[in-house]
């Protein structure tokens, strides 16, 4: 079980970024889609940590997408790193083409970065000539981000029918010579005038801190055969970049450039903007006084099974906490390091309650409606004991009204933040036995809570098919209401706790955890409220 101390140790966070080199071929008419998910193993199990981007076509892919992990100097942290050909839209991996996988640790990693090693299959052998390149950063949490918007003009033209579809690349100088994608546009089809989206990026990803390293930048011709051409690049450091908003750099290709006397360029690329921006660290906002406050929601519904079976999942063994109770405990355990009163809020839905039996999509689970608060974790656990004899398991699984309810409490603090700055954000852990069935009530609820200082945990109860969840967790694309709203910032993380079923409740509070800390900054930065100053300490 977590301890009171875990929220507070100390560690550091490390970025890996991936690299691979003569990939496996699966796909018939053209080449494999690669994408590398990270594993770390907790007990006896791996569990994912994240996947990068999908490549299109490519057996050499530098992926772009970088993966920020806890290191524990003291701890032996076993991760895997596996590539795999996607082919498909769905979650699951069995059922996409596995090109090859390495296991080591993280202090390899950290120890020989670049860290180098064949790829293998799973009965050991070589897949191929395969191999990984995996390199790793420390990184500072808060600093500076870079707000970005290029745009292009007088592309060469590389495509016989139409234009080029052009796509801008931005790299950074590793210690050995070579270049490290760290951000790849999106492709602006049919256009030798491209104008991309703007985006944003920490200023350390971009130079490793030091402002007057050379940033490399190249075009490139978008190909679906993965054949991409470079159009042309240059190189500038983010210190010239803060003084070139509205300058332009010409496209060199140096290939070109060799062959023809009287090449000049091929395009230019405009500094539409380049601003740079402080962003303050989650700790920060806890130095100012920032009060994480904390709601649990629990699914009554009838597929639960009967409580007074030893196979419900609301089944009370004295001797072992069910499901539900262990995954209170696990994140509860760390939240309430964050709350001074330890008070928290205790609901309900799908049920039928006392005292005139109606069904609820959202009931105190102290069934005072009044209070729902229950003094600390202990005091939630009992709650939901003293609960589960006085009701009858009914349905249907809504649980927007949950995420209303404490989005009301949120929209509250919102309206406080002129007066009291960042005081208060809402955590609500959603526990659900099965499929959702107001999804389009509960994807607007989301949409409407996104605006609002709170994040969304759900953890997945049993042995259920959770595939409708993935949707809710907006990693892999944009969460949109029915309406197609989209959200404004991903709050929602899903995890099933079979997953963790292996593992200590401390490795289950840290994944679902995991992202808190950066929503929160999100939060703030969007509203462009910065922390309290922190409170003066008794001496």
């Amino acid at each position: 079980m977590a301890t009171s101390g875990m929220a507070s140790r100390p560690m550091s966070k490390v970025e890996l970024r991936i690299s691979c080199r003569k990939l496996l071929n699966k796909d018939i008419t053209s080449k494999s889609d690669p994408c590398a998910v990270l594993f770390v193993n907790q007990g006896s199990q791996w569990i994912e940590h994240g996947r990068t981007e999908n490549v299109q076509n490519n057996l050499d892919p530098d992926f772009s997408k970088a993966f920020s992990i806890d290191y524990m100097f003291e701890e032996v942290q076993k991760v895997k790193v596996a590539v795999y050909d996607l082919d498909n839209d769905t979650p699951q991996l069995g059922d996409d083409d596995f090109l090859g996988q390495v296991e080591c640790t993280l202090g390899q990693i950290v120890a020989a970065s670049p860290f180098q090693k064949q790829l293998v299959l799973k009965n050991g052998k070589p897949a191929g000539e395969g191999k990984i390149i995996i390199r790793s950063e420390e990184v500072k949490e808060g600093g500076e981000i870079a707000i970005c918007t290029f745009k292009a003009r007088k592309l060469d033209n590389k495509d016989f029918l139409g234009k080029s579809d052009p796509y801008l690349e931005i790299l950074r100088g590793n210690p050995d010579g070579s270049w490290q994608v760290v951000h790849r546009t999106e492709v602006v089809k049919n256009n030798l005038n491209p104008h991309w989206r703007q985006f944003t990026i920490p200023v350390h990803t971009l130079c490793g801190g030091d402002k007057t390293k050379p940033v490399k930048f190249d075009v490139y011709d978008w190909d679906s055969d993965g054949s991409h051409d470079l159009i042309g690049g240059f190189t500038v450091s983010v210190k010239d970049l803060e003084a070139s908003n509205g300058k332009e750099f010409p496209c060199i290709n140096e290939k070109k450039k060799a062959k023809k006397k009287k090449y000049d360029n091929s395009g230019f690329v405009v500094v539409d903007s380049f601003k740079l921006k402080k962003v303050a660290s989650f700790l920060e906002f806890i130095y100012g006084g920032m009060q994480i406050n904390f709601t649990v929601g629990v699914d009554f519904t009838g597929s639960n099974g009967d409580p007074t079976h030893p196979r419900s999942l609301h089944y009370i063994n004295p001797y072992q906490p069910n499901e539900y109770m262990q995954a209170i405990q696990a994140v509860g355990m760390v939240c309430q390091d964050y709350d001074t009163d330890k008070m928290f809020p205790a609901l309900g839905f799908g049920a039928k309650i006392p005292p005139d039996n109606k069904v609820s999509h959202e009931f105190a689970m102290n069934f005072n409606p009044q209070n729902p608060f229950c003094a600390g974790i202990q005091g939630i656990v009992q709650a939901y004991q003293n609960c589960i004899p006085q009701i009858q398991l009914w349905g249907p699984t809504n649980v927007a009204p949950i995420i209303h309810h404490v989005a009301k409490f949120a929209a509250a603090a919102q309206t406080e933040e002129a007066t009291k700055g960042a005081h208060a954000y809402f955590v609500l852990l959603l526990l659900t036995d099965g499929v959702i069935t107001d999804m389009d009530d509960t994807r607007s609820a989301i949409v409407q809570a996104s605006a609002l200082p709170m994040s969304l945990i759900i953890v997945g109860v049993g042995e259920a098919d959770f595939t409708d969840m993935q949707m809710l967790d907006g990693d892999d694309g944009v969460l949109k209401a029915p309406n197609g709203q989209p959200v404004y910032r991903d709050i929602v993380q899903f995890v099933p706790f079979r997953d963790f079923k292996t593992s200590s409740a401390a490795e289950l509070a840290k994944h679902v955890l995991a992202e808190v800390p950066q929503q929160v900054t999100q939060y703030y930065e969007w509203r462009k409220i910065q922390p309290n100053q922190p409170r003066p300490q008794n001496t």
